[in-house]
């Protein structure tokens, strides 16, 4: 059995992230490259949405019998074995599990050009996996998350 209340939030985390990372993504790049702040929450969101993606994955890609991932790349290869994500945005898609790793284990690396490039033409891809979350769920109707009121996550 799915669990909603962690679906509602990790596609919660997500929304709240994209919607504050798109704020970021209209400051010019030297602007945003030159405001430390925005840097540093433009990385902590990015990272916050990219592990909420791959738990929500994770957990769906468990609780549908598609198997347990080994690790993040494979989330994303069973979301689309399971039918879960379109075959073709899953390949689109499956570079976030590496770049998920580089927020992580490679944060010294990062510069604030890649991630300014990142907000402004990547976005779109944690909204599409959480409409296609939604869509396969909608298939299992005692399975879809509470959306009312202030809970709904889009």
């Amino acid at each position: 059995m799915f669990n909603n209340a962690l679906i509602t939030e990790r596609m919660g985390i997500i929304h709240s992230s994209v919607k504050r990372l798109a704020a970021l993504a209209q400051m010019p790049l030297d602007q945003f490259s030159n405001d430390e702040d925005a840097v540093d929450i433009a990385e902590n969101r990015l990272r916050r949405a990219l592990e909420a993606l791959f738990d929500l994955g994770r957990h769906l890609v468990i609780k549908s019998g598609a198997g347990v991932p080994s690790d993040y790349r494979s989330v994303i290869e069973k979301l689309k074995d399971a039918k879960i994500l379109p075959g073709e945005f899953a390949h689109k898609i499956i570079g976030m599990a590496g770049y998920r790793n580089r927020l992580i284990h490679d944060y010294n690396k990062i510069t604030p050009a890649e991630l300014h490039e990142i907000i402004q033409t990547r976005l779109e891809d944690f909204t599409l996996f959480c409409q296609y979350v939604v869509t396969y769920l909608q298939q299992i109707p005692k399975n879809i998350p509470h959306t009312s009121g202030r809970d709904r996550p889009f």
